[in-house]
């Protein structure tokens, strides 16, 4: 036979299989991404429409997977769905007014206070560098290395730290003005959701609509797993250190607690995150607090590991310890604090996509087995 024939042949084969699929989707994806980098100017116009659409869609659908069962029960009990709607965005409502109008303020003061104090944060700081250094004169010149680089650590942490608050605190103050297209979105979300399947598996038929229908079920799940329920961990979690830091009196303790809230959100990482403050802020009002502190912390971690996460999550993400921190050190890297918030369920809503496409072909090779 001539090599022509071999070529055709070869090159039908070649297309159906998954490697050679995939890398023709990651070249054409590479000449998308160099075709935009090269002509910004075409793409500027989308690109500032994106970034000022994407917070309030994010904020938009988390508030959507909060509210998502509640409308299902609601709807259960004959509501309709005006009505449902009508009762979340009251609960919401209600809700952001305690937050703002009772627990705002006192956080406000928290942040003005942290900022007063940071002065003498640094003295202390300052002070224990120098009382560390005059002990280290005796020591091996490795060791003394050692307690230096350690001494600056602590001292950079202690100059920044407040400002991370304070910009922390600011920067969601300054995105306030975002809030005012979330109710818009949010309210598209609950009164249609259950249109978009239908909208996007209408483009197919036959087993690939059935497996876009399974696809989108499956993310759907992933996504309403893992919002619902680590907001919910994270919740808890900032309800046990808050009473904790009551407890012990320590400084800021609401402020703290609701920085906790936000940081364990983040898998892992995030516990520590919040740890890292507290921590400070103890050993500054006295160094007895810091090992409390270290003690509310591991009561509130351990309660998480063995009770909350177990009963809330489960195992249901399948996702590997390992796994979440590499993704989180790479979305890291990559994209900052926004790609450790988003890094998670992204990786967990491409997993999903890949395991139907696995489950799809298997079923495509099983049937053409049998056929054969």
């Amino acid at each position: 036979m001539n090599i022509n024939y071999w070529i055709k042949k070869d090159g039908e084969f070649m297309t159906k299989k998954l490697w050679f699929q995939i890398g023709v989707g990651i070249l054409l994806s590479l000449i998308i991404l160099k075709f935009v980098v090269d002509v910004k100017w075409v793409f500027s116009p989308l690109l500032i429409i994106g970034k000022t659409i994407f917070m309030p869609i994010l904020i938009a659908g988390v508030l959507f997977y909060i509210s998502k069962p509640l409308q299902t029960l609601l709807e259960k009990r004959k509501v309709p769905r005006w009505g449902s709607i009508g009762i979340i965005f009251a609960l919401l409502i209600a809700l952001f007014w305690v937050a703002f109008s009772i627990i705002g303020p006192p956080i406000v003061d928290q942040v003005n206070n942290l900022t007063i104090n940071l002065p003498s944060f640094i003295n202390e700081t300052n002070r224990l560098v120098i009382s560390l250094l005059e002990q280290a004169g005796d020591l091996p010149g490795w060791l003394n290395d050692g307690v230096k680089s350690i001494t600056d650590s602590l001292n950079s942490i202690a100059l920044n730290f407040g400002k991370w608050f304070v910009q922390f605190f600011q920067s969601v103050l300054q995105g306030a003005f975002v809030i005012v297209l979330v109710p818009f979105f949010l309210l598209f979300m609950l009164k249609d959701h259950e249109k978009f399947l239908p909208f996007v598996t209408g483009f197919f038929t036959g087993k690939k609509k059935e497996w876009v229908s399974k696809t989108l079920k499956d993310i759907d799940d992933v996504l309403s797993l893992y919002i619902q329920g680590q907001i919910l961990i994270a919740f808890i979690l900032a309800v046990l250190l808050f009473i904790g830091y009551s407890i012990i009196d320590l400084n800021f303790a609401l402020l703290l607690a609701v920085f906790a809230l936000f940081m364990n959100v983040i898998p892992f990482f995030g516990p520590w995150i919040a740890f890292v403050p507290a921590l400070i802020i103890g050993f500054f009002q006295d160094p007895v607090l810091a090992i409390w502190v270290a003690v509310i912390t591991l009561i509130a971690q351990q309660t998480d590991s063995n009770l909350i996460t177990p009963n809330v999550m489960g195992k249901t993400l399948h996702i590997h310890p390992l796994t979440i921190i590499t993704v989180l050190l790479a979305a890291g890297n990559i994209a900052g604090f926004i790609g450790i918030l988003l890094a998670i369920p992204a990786y967990a809503v491409i997993k999903a996509i890949v395991s139907n496409i696995y489950d799809r072909r298997k079923e495509i090779r099983d049937a053409a087995i049998q056929d054969a």
